[in-house]
């Protein structure tokens, strides 16, 4: 496994939990990205002052503007990060940004459906269209031609609740809209690694298992994961992903997640 080595890497939703995990560690990193996108709704809000903490110490941290379900902030983003990556274009990016409804198959609504779908899928898949060609650009400026994390990938964050054959953890919480919608992120995953792999792009979705979030703590019990421990196991995955893992639902700890 080599170490993991990123020109420039972007995180959606890093204000908090996961997010703000990756970009923490991404900062740590014996040789971090020159460049390390923040995406969150509103950057300078009481929410993002964790990112503000960072940014004010890490010149190569920049927070962005973002709200990925909105086509026009992600156009905007996307302009802001090709203005500082230029040529060299962005290698990673982690589409993180989630959003959970704690509804049952009974209690399920159109509206909430709605809102969970857009932002877990429709978010990425915009997110991938935005910067498909700054994703290009990162990887023609690579040599060698196999697919890794150090030349061009996107990451979907997604689930292990969006197993159709695994249904985990359904009887503590059946989050329908939530399972549909990782579900649904893990074929846009399928879909991507199809029609990006001619242009040196590698993807792969990610289950960061079962975190103690804001998010991850909504069932009756408390995660047993830590967001150090989840991210740490993600990075050492993304450092070892080729060509042969596009495509693929994987785990924190590289494991194979049935879809």
């Amino acid at each position: 496994m080599g170490e993991l080595a990123v020109h420039s890497v972007l995180v959606t939703g890093a204000n908090r939990g996961i997010g703000l995990g990756l970009v923490q560690h991404f900062l740590g990193l014996p040789k971090p990205p020159k460049w390390v996108f923040a995406g969150c709704r509103d950057p300078k809000g009481q929410r993002a002052q964790e990112l503000q903490r960072l940014a004010s110490k890490h010149p190569n941290l920049l927070i962005l503007a973002l709200e990925v379900t909105d086509p026009a902030s992600v156009k905007a983003a996307a302009a802001r990060v090709g203005e500082h990556v230029g040529g060299s274009g962005l290698t990673l990016l982690i589409n993180n940004a989630g959003i959970v409804k704690l509804n049952s198959i009974d209690t399920e609504t159109l509206e909430d459906m709605s809102r969970v779908y857009t932002t877990n899928t429709i978010g990425p898949m915009l997110m991938g269209q935005a910067f498909l060609p700054l994703l290009k650009k990162a990887a023609q400026a690579s040599p060698g031609s196999g697919l890794s994390c150090s030349k061009a990938a996107i990451i979907n964050v997604s689930s292990i609740v969006g197993s159709i054959q695994e249904m985990y953890l359904w009887d503590q919480m059946q989050i329908v809209s939530y399972r549909c919608s990782k579900a649904a992120l893990n074929m846009l995953t399928r879909c991507q690694s199809l029609g990006y792999r001619e242009h040196g792009i590698l993807c792969v979705t990610l289950h960061p298992g079962w975190v103690q979030t804001d998010m991850g703590d909504v069932g009756p019990e408390k995660a047993p994961l830590t967001v150090d421990g989840s991210v740490g196991g993600m990075l050492k995955v993304l450092s070892s992903l080729s060509e042969t893992d596009t495509g693929t639902f994987l785990d924190w700890e590289g494991k194979v997640v049935p879809w």
